[in-house]
């Protein structure tokens, strides 16, 4: 790849994911008002169906982070990215405690939800702004899972991740099912980066 590769985030799930592609990649995270821009997507079109709604605003937060870093970087290609969790007609974010992580967690069990992730990919010439959807159902509750997923609160992981959990920890032993791209559920849908930057950099 020729030109200089950003990825606007934190997350180390992200990065773990993009080196699938390349290791020649620096780390920039963009200080967005996540909740500025998630309150006027929200407010604006407030008349949408919801899952509309969601994939909007995954897709501008990832298009936001991009455009952030890219102000500073002007010869570098950028991608941003932003996921959500979505049930029953509510995004979940991060829980604020044990309690709410709990409530999320069990919430799931016996039934499907949704993950979206956003992903904006730009540079002086190109922009791509694309999400891409997963479905995941759980297995039934039972005591025996009340008492692993009581473990995986105390262990602290649930409490950065949108939705209270990380697919590729502990949660995977309760996933029934997944309908889509798995790695959107981590973070970031890599085959579908790929092709975007593939397209970008077509003899590279």
């Amino acid at each position: 790849m020729k030109q200089k590769l950003i990825l606007a985030s934190q997350s180390p799930r992200r990065k773990d994911l993009l080196r699938l592609i390349t290791p020649d990649f620096d780390i920039e995270v963009a200080d967005v008002d996540e909740k500025e821009v998630t309150d006027n997507i929200l407010q604006k079109n407030a008349d949408q169906p919801f899952i509309q709604v969601a994939t909007l605003l995954v897709e501008q937060l990832a298009k936001q982070k991009a455009k952030k870093i890219f102000i500073a970087n002007p010869d570098a290609t950028i991608i941003g990215a932003d996921t959500v969790v979505l049930f029953k007609d509510r995004i979940l974010g991060k829980p604020t405690d044990e309690a709410e992580a709990f409530a999320m967690l069990r919430s799931y069990f016996g039934q499907t939800h949704s993950v979206i992730t956003g992903v904006h990919i730009m540079n002086t010439t190109h922009q791509k702004n694309f999400s891409v959807k997963t479905e995941v159902t759980f297995w039934e509750w039972s005591d025996t899972i009340e008492e692993q997923v009581l473990n995986y609160i105390r262990s602290g992981s649930p409490m950065d991740k949108a939705g209270a959990y990380g697919i590729q920890e502990m949660p995977s032993i309760w996933v029934k099912e997944v309908k889509g791209d798995y790695t959107s559920v981590i973070g970031l849908p890599i085959s579908h980066v790929n092709q975007a930057l593939m397209a970008l950099y077509p003899h590279t």
